[in-house]
């Protein structure tokens, strides 16, 4: 009979050992799951941060009203601008850093280009597509 209870015991522990195992392996996988996700949206706000900063680089820039596409390279940063001189009075800033891309339009003012107040887009506002890309 003491023999009995001891292997009821035993086995009563084993299976403790076992759900716990289980419930720790469990955990381990969601913690996993969350660091991943934590470290993907730390880059993409990283990567957000370096293209607005390159969005106020580049509107800092004394643009020209000719020629109808002009482009820059940051000299340490990964970042590009072009400026594209849609119409007489209309013109599309593209600028980029890494994949990011933010657009902000403006227009020609008294040949200086004067950006809309209204802020920058992360969506190209033109429906062609390739006045939305930096050559």
């Amino acid at each position: 009979m003491n023999r009995e209870r001891g292997m009821s015991s035993l086995a009563l522990v084993l299976l403790m050992l076992i759900l716990g195992s289980l419930m720790l392996n469990g955990l381990n996988q969601q913690l996993k799951t969350h660091i991943r996700r934590v470290s993907t949206e730390s880059e993409h706000l990283r990567q957000y941060a370096q293209v607005q900063s390159a969005m106020m680089w580049a509107q800092r820039h004394p643009w020209l009203r000719e020629p109808a596409l002009q482009c820059l390279q940051h000299p340490t940063e990964p970042w590009q601008a072009c400026l594209r001189v849609l119409t007489d009075q209309a013109v599309l800033l593209t600028v980029g850093s890494g994949k990011q891309r933010l657009w902000r339009g403006g227009h020609v003012e008294r040949n200086n280009v004067v950006f809309s107040a209204h802020g920058w887009s992360d969506f190209c506002p033109s429906k062609e597509t390739a006045l939305c890309q930096i050559p």
